[in-house]
């Protein structure tokens, strides 16, 4: 036999001895566990190989023995995009769902609310009045109308719709308390020029004015500020996730699945250095989120003190009743002074004196029994609503630099603190070493976990800072009682702006954003505590006067 034979019979005869010991190393690298996994998230075990391959062709995951072929790492990487995407939205479930569901009862409570005070007055006045207040109602119908208008963002001035809605009704007014005169547009239109210095309707005017204006104003701007929260809120909470961010998602994940240990979680710290990465745009939002929650609470304050929209429009009926009384009882001195400044008017026709008999108007008002009167609007009271809201908004801060730590603290996304030896690290299971990034954008340009690229902010997220600085400013300026909307640039020597709620200095001169307190007392008290003194030898009894000036708290 040639030498050459048995060389040959001798290696082959080596390597069948070595076939059993080989056999048997492959079996231990099965990929039979991560087989069962895989298939539990839904996948084909088409993809899958039965043991472990050389890993070449691998781009995010260690290219080491591997139970992932490309196309297992192609379908785990998107994988790892969809549950990041739907961690962050489950995460901020509660900061959406407390401003969608607080903004709706709120919107609810304020038209109920509207809708109440309309109806409680066009019963009253119906009751009081009868057939001239019918035939003069579009002018109160007109007054809700715009108040509605302007709740819901339309274009409208407060003061002037209030002080158009006075001269109107003056104008009505002193038809009917003159019917045996008649009356030209231009001469009404005169009439209503002595509006502000006759001073027909007694102080209600000028008070409800100020009541009105910054409650409505207060009241607007809160709810456009949960309409703001919600939408900041429901478009953060959808992430588009980068290529960097993707990629340690994966590396995160589910390269343990394609390291053969589909079981063993990510270490916490890891975790949260990969969060940060990719949500280092939100926490960028947080400073300024913060300071709109900061408004939002102050200005809640504000609704449940001096500027309660609950306390105005209740007993407005009453109100504007009072003020109607005040030109019943002065009419006389009303009229010469009209006639002195505009003129005598001439005479009616006979049947036109007729058509309405002044004593009909002279009908006293009489006040609806408390247990007449809607209670509460929506179910509940403002002070119950606002009180709510304010517990919920105040949980709602720094969410989005908790994002992270809300993420990694799940027990199903990580292995907890108490495994720190037995957790996925990126390569393998063990401690992870490198230190917690801090917060924000700048703050990742050395993140061992994300490639982030911190000189170019994410444009989306820019925007919604913007958002909330805008309406953080109109709280501020609703705060002070003044509509942004309505800023009035001229020197008028009663020194409130077009649209202020400001004035008799009721409102603080400039908005301290932090330690500002909202008063316990209505600074209107004061005034209203003369007025009442000054109203004693009228007509009205104590407890009209209560129920008008909005003070049962006063009487009992």
């Amino acid at each position: 036999m040639p030498s050459w034979i048995g060389a040959v019979i001798l290696s082959l005869s080596g390597l069948l001895l070595s076939l059993p010991a080989a056999g048997a190393d492959v079996k231990a690298r099965s990929c039979g566990e991560v087989r069962q996994a895989y298939g539990a998230k839904g996948f084909s075990l088409a993809d899958i190989p039965y043991q472990e391959i050389a890993g070449e062709h691998l781009r995010i995951c260690p290219q080491e023995y591997t139970c992932c072929t490309t196309e297992m790492e192609d379908k785990l990487s998107q994988q790892s995009k969809l549950e990041f995407e739907n961690l962050v939205e489950e995460t901020s479930h509660f900061v959406r769902t407390t401003f969608v569901s607080r903004h709706k009862k709120f919107d609810e409570f304020f038209r109920e609310l509207l809708e109440n005070a309309e109806k409680s007055l066009n019963d009253m006045f119906v009751r009081t009045y009868g057939m001239l207040y019918m035939q003069n109602s579009e002018v109160f119908q007109d007054l809700f109308t715009e108040l509605k208008r302007y709740y819901t963002g339309g274009n409208v001035n407060l003061e002037e719709m209030l002080n158009d809605f006075w001269a109107r009704l003056l104008e009505r007014m002193f038809q009917l308390i003159n019917p045996q005169y008649h009356f030209s547009e231009d001469y009404l239109e005169c009439v209503s020029k002595y509006t502000d210095q006759l001073k027909p309707f007694g102080d209600v005017p000028r008070k409800l004015k100020i009541q009105v204006t910054r409650a409505f104003i207060a009241a607007r701007t809160f709810v456009q500020g949960l309409t703001v929260g919600r939408e900041v809120a429901n478009r953060v909470s959808k992430v588009s996730p980068t290529p960097g961010c993707i990629r340690a998602l994966m590396k995160m994940l589910y390269c343990p699945y394609c390291r053969g240990l589909p079981t063993v979680r990510p270490c916490s710290n890891y975790c949260l250095n990969v969060m940060k990465g990719c949500l280092a745009n939100q926490a960028d939002l947080d400073t300024e989120w913060n300071l709109f929650i900061d408004a939002m609470l102050l200005v809640a304050e504000r609704l449940e003190g001096p500027f309660n929209i609950e306390s105005v429009m209740d007993p407005i009926d009453v109100k504007i009743s009072e003020a109607i009384m005040n030109m019943q009882e002065n009419s006389m001195q009303v009229s010469a002074k009209v006639f002195q400044g505009c003129g005598q008017p001439k005479p009616a026709p006979a049947l036109r004196s007729a058509r309405s008999a002044p004593e009909n108007f002279n009908t006293r008002f009489r006040p609806y029994n408390p247990e007449e009167r809607p209670t509460t609007a929506a179910g509940t009271s403002l002070d119950r609503l606002v009180t709510d809201i304010k517990e919920k908004l105040k949980l709602s801060k720094k969410v989005w630099s908790a994002l992270p730590y809300s993420i990694c603290k799940d027990e199903s996304m990580t292995a907890g603190t108490s495994n720190e030896e037995e957790c996925w690290n990126g390569h393998s299971k063990a401690r992870y070493l490198p230190e917690i990034m801090n917060d924000g954008l700048t703050n990742q340009i050395n993140n061992p976990e994300v490639d982030v690229d911190i000189t170019r902010p994410d444009t989306f997220i820019r925007q919604q800072i913007m958002a909330l600085r805008v309406m953080t400013n109109k709280l501020k300026n609703a705060y002070n009682g003044n509509d942004v909307n309505f800023q009035d640039t001229s020197d008028e020597s009663s020194g409130s702006g077009s649209g202020s709620g400001c004035m008799d200095d009721v409102c603080p001169t400039e908005f301290e954003f932090v330690t500002t307190e909202a008063p316990a007392v209505d600074p209107d008290r004061r005034e209203v505590d003369s007025s009442a003194a000054r109203m004693s030898d009228s007509l009205l009894s104590w407890s009209l006067i209560c129920t008008a000036l909005a003070l049962q708290r006063l009487c009992r």
